[in-house]
């Protein structure tokens, strides 16, 4: 075992030295180890019997230590891999005033986004999609599923549709959907959207580079034509670690 362990368990007199609870000051030692760079984002730490051993505490003490920076997010537990220094994330905040396209989001703060195709083509409508678009038996739907990746780091996981009558040609869509839209002349113009808390399965998960069962943010989202007709419906799945959605609100006067 390397010997920053030792240092950071066992060094000082182990947890002897100091006050409180036993697991309040061993997860200051896992705190003061990460400022002071014994340990860097990504690190694994030793297995739980292995810190018990060093700190000379139970592996009660050392699970409550660890569930606490788990929770805090200082601390990031892996199945089967085991436990992991956070890399820290940078959050979005996203406005919910203003209807804008991924890529015009990243632009403005300076990112630089781009997409992984997971799907594009058309396809016979689900009844799902046939309610939403409000289609007629035969039309056709447009699908554009991607990951959207901002400075390296995958946001979120777009899944859209739209009739073919006003996206004709899927091959058009490059790094904006609505950049395209715009070209036919079916840019939206305001949307309807309703988010809910999730817990993400194994497939998103992993596309996202999280694991099966963090925390995700659903969004559905309608947008419309200035005559209201439906341009877009889309599906969206959003790391919750690094997106946060604000809304502003004013007061009504009586």
């Amino acid at each position: 075992m390397p010997d920053r362990f030792e240092r950071i368990f066992a060094g000082e007199n182990g947890l002897a030295a100091g006050s409180g609870p036993l697991y309040i000051r061993l997860r200051n030692r896992v705190e003061r180890a990460i400022s002071d760079g014994l340990l860097g984002d990504g690190d694994a730490l030793p297995s739980e019997r292995d810190i018990a051993e060093l700190a000379d505490v139970s592996r009660v003490t050392v699970r409550k230590a660890v569930q606490d920076l788990v929770r805090d997010g200082v601390l990031v537990q892996r199945h089967g891999s085991g436990t992991f220094v956070s890399k820290p994330v940078a959050r979005v905040e996203q406005p919910l005033s203003r209807l804008t396209s991924f890529t015009e989001d990243m632009s403005r703060r300076g990112w630089n986004a781009r997409s992984q195709w997971l799907q594009r083509g058309i396809f016979a409508p689900s009844p799902e999609e046939m309610v939403a678009l409000g289609l007629a038996p035969g039309d056709e739907v447009v699908r554009i599923d991607r990951l959207r990746i901002a400075d390296e780091m995958p946001l979120a996981i777009e899944r859209a549709s739209i009739s073919t009558q006003m996206l004709p040609d899927p091959q058009k869509v490059d790094t904006s959907l609505y950049a395209a839209l715009d070209v036919y002349g079916f840019r939206p113009v305001r949307a309807l959207q309703r988010i809910s808390a999730t817990n993400l399965r194994a497939e998103d998960a992993g596309l996202l580079g999280l694991e099966a069962g963090d925390a995700g943010l659903r969004i559905e989202r309608i947008s419309y034509l200035e005559s209201g007709r439906v341009v877009e419906f889309t599906r969206s799945l959003y790391r919750g670690d690094a997106y946060d959605f604000v809304a502003e609100l004013t007061i009504g006067k009586n």
